[in-house]
């Protein structure tokens, strides 16, 4: 019998990963998008923040076409990994960082926060989660429950990012984030944490976004872009958009 090729099996993970998020998820989804509609019914900001490559999740959300306007990436330099790599490993588990990067940004109700960690395990993530809760800022984390509760802790307070959100989104990676086993390899492989967790982020601010309208609240989206070749209006609107917000978005 013919071995499946390892890219098949690759793509067979990640669908049973979305399934698995789906069916267990759901509950949680929505209780996110409920925080993220209160927090733009009320005129506040979505913060995104993750470090290494759960910023990719930030970035993905920041200014995109078909995504509400009202979210800024909040990407530190010092922990995204894009620059001195093996640097960013230390950054983002140093601790009292957490508190310097939410005043820093000054986060406060009725912002709400969306935080990102595929371990939950870095000091980064979990003191900014603390923080904003010590504000009264609703958080929200996407983490794999699985992976992090495998874990020893490794921030002095003996707590994982999980502890400290309102609600967490699990996005089912299995333990060490690659989805297969090869013969010959000790190490899986096929990391799988980013293609799980953009797709719940989109999924929770497309519920947040039909929350919205069913309030009666006309949100604020952004096209795409490179529709304004064939409607001049789709930039002028897009550029509203952006002078609205400029002011308000440190990156924007």
């Amino acid at each position: 019998m013919t071995k499946e090729k390892a890219w098949r099996r690759y793509f067979q993970a990640v669908a049973e990963i979305q399934a698995r998020i789906q069916a267990t998820q759901a509950e949680n989804i929505e209780a996110a998008a409920a925080i993220l509609t209160d927090c733009i019914a009320e005129n506040g900001l979505i913060h995104v923040f993750g470090v290494g490559h759960s910023s990719l999740l930030a970035e993905e959300v920041n200014w995109r076409a078909a995504t509400l306007a009202p979210i800024h990436a909040i990407l530190e330099p010092s922990m995204t990994g894009q620059f001195e790599v093996t640097k960013s490993g230390h950054m983002e588990k140093l601790e009292g960082s957490g508190e310097i990067i939410v005043n820093y940004h000054r986060i406060a109700p009725p912002d709400a926060v969306i935080i990102a960690s595929n371990s939950g395990n870095n000091g980064a993530p979990i003191e900014v989660a603390a923080a904003c809760r010590k504000l009264g800022v609703k958080v929200i984390a996407i983490t794999s429950v699985t992976y992090s509760d495998y874990l020893k802790p490794l921030h002095s307070s003996g707590r994982k990012l999980k502890d400290e959100a309102d609600v967490v989104v699990d996005n089912c990676c299995p333990i060490g984030d690659g989805a297969l086993n090869l013969e010959g390899l000790e190490q899986t492989v096929g990391p799988t944490s980013t293609a799980a967790g953009i797709p719940i982020l989109n999924a929770i601010l497309a519920q947040t976004v039909e929350n919205l309208l069913e309030k009666g609240i006309a949100p604020d989206v952004y096209f795409n872009g490179s529709l304004s070749a064939n409607r001049p209006a789709v930039a002028e609107h897009n550029q509203r958009l952006v002078d609205k917000y400029f002011y308000r978005i440190r990156n924007l």
